[in-house]
C-alpha cells in the first residue's frame, strides 16, 4: 500500500510541476492508468477530465482519452456509454496509422458486434486483430484475440469452436509469461464451461484463474473471480462457501473502490441470505446493491439485482413485490437487449403466475422464455422451464402435457452432471482453501524464522557486550532464548499436527458424503416416481416425493458436519427407510427404538454413521425377497458410550458373499466407520468399537451390527448451526 501511495504522489507532483500542456496531458493519462488498477472511482472521475481536456489536442491524444473512457465505462458496467465510446473510436482508424490503435478499436468493435449477435462482423474484426498480433509476434495479444473469438462462438452455442479458441488462448498466454492474461484465459474457459452446463470444469478452471490472479496481485480480477466462484457454489447450495467467496469479492473490490463489483457482490450475498430464509438481510444487501448500481447506470447489474430481489419476495410469497421487481428487471435487460437474461426473467414471472394460480398467464411467459432460449443464450436453462411447465399442466389437469415436459426435464437430469459434480466442486473449493491456509502457514513460518534470526543476532550482540562483566547474566539470557525457541518449535509442531488431523477429518467427511449419495438409489427413486405418474397414483407419488426431497436435503445439509442431534439422525434414517419401503412396495418392515434418556439429554452423533449398514441390509441383504423381512434399530446409552444396534433377517453375509460389488461396498463402509470410531476414541479417550456378526448363527442368515461411540451431548462447539 505504501508503494502504491508513493507512486500516486510521484505522478501528482510530476503533473503539477509540468509546464508543457501536451506532456502534462500524457502524465494525466499515466495517472489514469494507475487509478484503473488501484482506484476505479478516481479513474472514472479522471476519464471525464481527460475527455474535456483532449479537445484542444491532436487526433492521437483525443483517441487516447476516448479509449480510456471506453475502458472505464466497460469496467463500470455502463454499457450504453461504453458502446458509444467504442463506435466513436472508429473515426480515428483512418487518421492513426498504428497497429496498437487498430488492435484496441477492432477488439472492442468485435465484442460490440458479438454482443449484438452480429457474429459474422465480430468474426471479421477479431480475426483481423489476431493477424496483427501474430505479425507482431505478441503472444499476449494473440491470446486476447483468441479469448474474444471463443466468446463469439459461445454466443452462437458452438461449443467445440468456443473451447478450441479458449484452449489456443491459454497456449499463447503461457508463452507470454504474463500471469494476468493467463488468468483471464482460464477464467474465459471457465465461463464457456459454465455456459454449456459443465459446472465442475468451470469451477476447476476458475480456481486456476484465481491462483494466477493471486500471484499477479491483480485485485480487480481477484474480486471478479471470487464472485464467479461464489455463484457456482450457490448453484450447488454450498451456501457457506458461496458467502465466503462473495465476501472476498466485496473486500477486494472495496480495496480498489470498484463500486460496480461491490454492488454485484452485495446483490449475490443477498441471494445467499434468502436461501437461508434470512429475508431481512437479503433485502437489505440487495437494496444497497441497487443504490450503487443506479449511480453507475449499470443496467445489466440492475437487472440482476431486481431479479434477485424478485426471487426473495417470491420466496416470501409476496407476489405483488415479486412481480414488480421482475418487471423492473425486464426494463433494464431490454434496454441492453440482453435476451438471455430476459428469458430468465420471463421464467420467473411465469413462476409467480403459477403460484397465483393464473395458469394462462404463466404458460404465456414460460413459452416466451423457451422461445427466446431456443434462439439465444445457453440452452441448458430451458429444462428448468420445462419442469415448471410440467407443474402448471398438472395443476390444470392436462396430464399428457405434464408428463411430456416432465420427461424432457428428467432426460436432462440423467445427462446433466451438475448434481453429480456437486461433491467434486465442494472438494475443489476445500482444496483451494486448504492451499490458501498452507500458503499462510508458510508465510507465518518464514516470518517466525526471520524474527528468530533477529532475536539470535540481538542476543549474541548483547551477550558479547556483557560477557566480560557478568557471566551469570550471559547464562540466564541464553537459557531464556532456548526456552523461547523450544516454545516456538513446539507450538509450530502442535499446530501442524492439528492441521493434519483437521484435513484428515475433512477428507473422511467428503468420503462419507460420496458414500451416502448413491447414484443408483437416486435413479431408482426417479424410476419409482415415473411409474407412479404413469399409473396416475398421485397419493403415492406425492408421499414418495415428499420423503425423497426431505431425505436429499437432510443428507446434503448434515453430511459435512462433525456432529448432528440424534433427532436429525433418526429423521434421516426414518425418511431413508420409508423411501426404500415405498420403493419395494412394503415388502419389509422396520422399527427405530431410541432410549428416552438419550432424547432428553440432547445427545449428538456423527452424521449418518449407521446409514451404510442399513443400506447393506436392504440392498445386499435383499430384504424385499424375504418373507417377513425386517430391520430393527436400537440406540441407547451404555455407561459412557452410545450403543447402536442394527439387526435384519436378510440373506446374511454368507448369502451376499458371492456378489463382488456387494463385498467391496461392505468393506468400504466398514473401513470408513472404523476410521471414524478410531478418531473419536483418540479424541475422547474412549474404547468405542464396531462389531458385525450373523443374526441367526445357526442358519448363518441375517446380520447384527453393533456400533459403540463416545457419548457426546450438544454444545455450541460441536454442533454446526
Amino acid at each position: 500500500m505504501y508503494a502504491q501511495s508513493s507512486r500516486e504522489k510521484q505522478l501528482i507532483v510530476s503533473i503539477k510541476r509540468e509546464k508543457n500542456e501536451t506532456k502534462k496531458f500524457l502524465k494525466l493519462l499515466d495517472l489514469g492508468e494507475y487509478y484503473k488498477h488501484h482506484n476505479i472511482n478516481r479513474a472514472d472521475s479522471l476519464s471525464h477530465v481527460l475527455l474535456q481536456k483532449s479537445r484542444v489536442f491532436d487526433d492521437s491524444l483525443r483517441y487516447s482519452a476516448l479509449m480510456f473512457s471506453a475502458e472505464i465505462n466497460e469496467i463500470q458496467g455502463n454499457q450504453e456509454e461504453y458502446f458509444r465510446d467504442v463506435l466513436a473510436c472508429q473515426s480515428f482508424l483512418a487518421k492513426l496509422n498504428s497497429d496498437e490503435a487498430q488492435f484496441k478499436i477492432y477488439r472492442h468493435l468485435g465484442y460490440y458486434h458479438s454482443y449484438s449477435l452480429e457474429f459474422d462482423a465480430a468474426d471479421f474484426y477479431l480475426k483481423y486483430i489476431k493477424k496483427i498480433a501474430e505479425r507482431k509476434r505478441n503472444n499476449s495479444k494473440v491470446a486476447e484475440a483468441n479469448n474474444y473469438l471463443a466468446l463469439n462462438f459461445m454466443f452462437q452455442n458452438n461449443k467445440d469452436s468456443a473451447l478450441f479458441y479458449a484452449d489456443e488462448a491459454i497456449q499463447y498466454a503461457r508463452r507470454s509469461s504474463n500471469k494476468t492474461i493467463l488468468s483471464e484465459c482460464f477464467n474465459n474457459q471457465a465461463r464457456i464451461y459454465d455456459y454449456f452446463g459443465q459446472l465442475e470444469l468451470s469451477v476447476a478452471k476458475n480456481i486456476v484463474a484465481l491462483n494466477l490472479a493471486t500471484k499477479a496481485n491483480d485485485i480487480f480480477l481477484l474480486a471478479k473471480f471470487n464472485r464467479e466462484l461464489g455463484i457456482s457454489q450457490r448453484l450447488i447450495f454450498n451456501l457457506e462457501d458461496a458467502e465466503f467467496y462473495f465476501q472476498k469479492s466485496y473486500e477486494y473490490s472495496k480495496m480498489i473502490v470498484d463500486r460496480r463489483q461491490m454492488g454485484l457482490a452485495l446483490s449475490n450475498l443477498g441471494t445467499v441470505y434468502y436461501k437461508r430464509k434470512e429475508f431481512k438481510k437479503a433485502i437489505e444487501n440487495t437494496r444497497k446493491a441497487i443504490a450503487i448500481l443506479t449511480i453507475l447506470n449499470d443496467f445489466n447489474g440492475l437487472g440482476e439485482a431486481h431479479d434477485n430481489l424478485g426471487m426473495i419476495y417470491l420466496e416470501k410469497k409476496d407476489y405483488t413485490n415479486a412481480a414488480s421487481n421482475f418487471n423492473q428487471a425486464l426494463v433494464f435487460y431490454e434496454s441492453t437487449s440482453n435476451r438471455e437474461k430476459i428469458a430468465g426473467v420471463y421464467h420467473n414471472v411465469g413462476t409467480v403466475f403459477q403460484k397465483q394460480k393464473k395458469y394462462k398467464n404463466a404458460l404465456i411467459y414460460l413459452e416466451r422464455s423457451i422461445e427466446i432460449r431456443e434462439q439465444f443464450g445457453s440452452k441448458n436453462q430451458i429444462y428448468n422451464t420445462y419442469r415448471v411447465m410440467s407443474g402448471v399442466y398438472k395443476d390444470i389437469g392436462k396430464t399428457k402435457e405434464s408428463l411430456t415436459y416432465l420427461q424432457l426435464y428428467l432426460d436432462y437430469l440423467d445427462s446433466n452432471t451438475t448434481l453429480q459434480a456437486a461433491t467434486k466442486i465442494a472438494e475443489l473449493s476445500e482444496l483451494y482453501r486448504s492451499e490458501q491456509r498452507e500458503r499462510l502457514i508458510v508465510l507465518q513460518s518464514d516470518s517466525l524464522n526471520r524474527q528468530e534470526q533477529e532475536r539470535t543476532i540481538t542476543a549474541t550482540k548483547f551477550e558479547n557486550s556483557q560477557l566480560r562483566n557478568n557471566f551469570q547474566m550471559y547464562v540466564i539470557i541464553g537459557f531464556l532464548i532456548i526456552i523461547v525457541l523450544a516454545g516456538i518449535i513446539g507450538f509450530y509442531r502442535w499446530n501442524q499436527t492439528k492441521i493434519k488431523q483437521q484435513h484428515k477429518e475433512a477428507e473422511m467427511s467428503q468420503t462419507l458424503l460420496r458414500a451416502q449419495m448413491n447414484p443408483h438409489f437416486v435413479f431408482n427413486a426417479m424410476s419409482v416416481i415415473q411409474s407412479y405418474i404413469y399409473e396416475n397414483d398421485t397419493v403415492n407419488s406425492t408421499k414418495f416425493l415428499v420423503n425423497f426431497s426431505r431425505l436429499m436435503r437432510l443428507i446434503l445439509e448434515n453430511s459435512p458436519k462433525e456432529y448432528i442431534p440424534i433427532e436429525t439422525e433418526v429423521e434421516i434414517l426414518q425418511k431413508y427407510l420409508e423411501t426404500q419401503k415405498l420403493r419395494f412396495e412394503d415388502r419389509f418392515d422396520f422399527k427405530i427404538d431410541v432410549s428416552s434418556e438419550i432424547m432428553i439429554e440432547h445427545t449428538v452423533i456423527p452424521p449418518m454413521i449407521t446409514q451404510p449398514f442399513i443400506e447393506n441390509a436392504i440392498e445386499h441383504g435383499q430384504l424385499h425377497t424375504i418373507e417377513g423381512g425386517f430391520i430393527y434399530i436400537s440406540i441407547k446409552k451404555v455407561k459412557n458410550l452410545l450403543q447402536i444396534l442394527i439387526e435384519d433377517n436378510g440373506i446374511g453375509r454368507a448369502g451376499s458373499e458371492a456378489n463382488k460389488k456387494s463385498k467391496a461396498h461392505k468393506s468400504m463402509a466398514m473401513r470408513i466407520t472404523k476410521e471414524r470410531i478410531d478418531n473419536l476414541n483418540r479424541k475422547y479417550k474412549t474404547e468405542g468399537f464396531l462389531l458385525i456378526e450373523d443374526f441367526n448363527k445357526e442358519l448363518n442368515t441375517g446380520t447384527k451390527v453393533v456400533i459403540s461411540l463416545p457419548y457426546t451431548e450438544e454444545n455450541p462447539k460441536t454442533i454446526d448451526s
